[in-house]
């Protein structure tokens, strides 16, 4: 007859079923606070835009995922302090200075820097700075005072540098250099033809005679030791020679250095002053120089008085102080005594070179 168990007591094989479904319930404990652990690292180490971009050690095994939960610090919380005698950690580099604010800008100077419309090329001792003196009055030109030698001595330095040199101008106004000395230059034309087929030419003449004294008479004065004027004009005197070598007699030469320009430019944009004129009647010679650079007629005769002593036309008012204005102490100088006959020789020499010029330019200076 079969024995039953006591009441109260389970029989001897149920343990096992209630074991196997508490190992079961404890992997899933177990996986599931590793995957919440998983979710944690991820908000907390790499998540957000925000946060660093620290790299978190996937969880392989609830093995790991336990051990990890023992030795891992919560993200965010700074590390232990490194015990006494511990390599210090690497410092972070430090951020770079920021620059200094900069200072506001200063009131923008009007006009900009333009290559010149319009060029006084010659000639030297012709009456050149007396142009540019009282061309500059006139409220729509601005003049360069100095003279930059760029198409014979500076062209090397280039366009750029010429334009720096330049004073500011408005669209409305025109701008000014002169030299002198492109006249007798061959480059010049051509390399002011090559910067603008459109720039305006004024040359200054004189008699060319009268202008030669006058360009000794200035050498004189700063070597006192060189030849008389007799000596240097002349490779013969008894036979008439004269030395077109020296620079005094070959820029008189008009029509000689005039046929290089026209090779580049019409007569239309080329303008003659009489040197002479501009010291008998500087408004007139002046008005003309306006309307041959397109402006108004506003130099007139109210500008200039004549002073007796230097023999010359000054300015009542210069363009920056409004104070009468004359040229410089070398302008109006006495002349050196020359002997007649040399004059007359010289005359004799310019003759048929002036004939030429009158009839290429369409004006008699009257130097016979």
């Amino acid at each position: 007859m079969a024995h039953r168990a006591p009441s109260g007591r389970a029989p001897a094989a149920a343990p096992a079923p209630s074991r196997r479904l508490a190992r079961r319930v404890l992997v899933l404990f177990t996986l599931s606070l590793s995957c919440s652990y998983l979710c944690y690292s991820l908000l907390c180490c790499c998540g957000g835009p925000a946060a660093p971009r620290a790299r978190c050690a996937p969880t392989r095994s609830a093995a790991a995922a336990k051990k990890l939960l023992q030795k891992s610090r919560p993200c965010g919380r700074p590390p232990p302090a490194e015990p006494p005698g511990s390599a210090a950690p690497a410092r972070r580099p430090r951020e770079p200075p920021a620059p200094p604010p900069r200072s506001p800008p200063g009131p923008a100077r009007p006009g900009a820097k333009r290559l010149p419309q319009a060029i006084v090329v010659g000639v030297k001792k012709g009456g050149t700075r007396a142009v540019l003196e009282f061309i500059r009055v006139h409220p729509d030109v601005r003049a360069l005072g100095t003279e930059p030698h760029f198409f014979d001595r500076n062209y090397d330095r280039g366009l750029e540098w010429y334009r720096s040199l330049m004073p500011r101008t408005l669209d409305s106004q025109i701008t000014v250099e002169k030299t002198p000395s492109y006249f007798v230059t061959k480059e010049a034309p051509r390399r002011i033809f090559n910067m603008s087929r459109d720039t305006k030419l004024i040359v200054v003449v004189r008699n060319p005679v009268t202008r030669a004294i006058s360009d000794y008479t200035q050498t004189l004065s700063k070597k006192p030791d060189i030849p008389t004027f007799e000596g240097l004009s002349f490779r013969n005197r008894s036979l008439g020679l004269v030395d077109t070598s020296w620079n005094a007699i070959r820029i008189g030469m008009y029509a000689v250095h005039l046929e290089s320009w026209l090779q580049y430019f019409p007569l239309s944009q080329i303008h003659f002053v009489s040197g002479e004129k501009l010291i008998t009647d500087p408004a007139g010679e002046m008005g003309k120089v306006q309307d041959f650079l397109g402006i108004k007629r506003v130099i007139t005769d109210k500008h200039f008085y004549f002073n007796k002593t230097k023999g010359f036309p000054c300015l009542k008012k210069s363009e920056s102080s409004g104070l009468p204005r004359c040229l410089g102490k070398s302008k109006g100088r006495t002349h050196v005594q020359i002997d007649p006959e040399v004059i007359e020789q010289l005359r004799d020499f310019y003759r048929p070179y002036n004939i030429k010029f009158y009839e290429t330019v369409g004006q008699d200076f009257r130097w016979e």
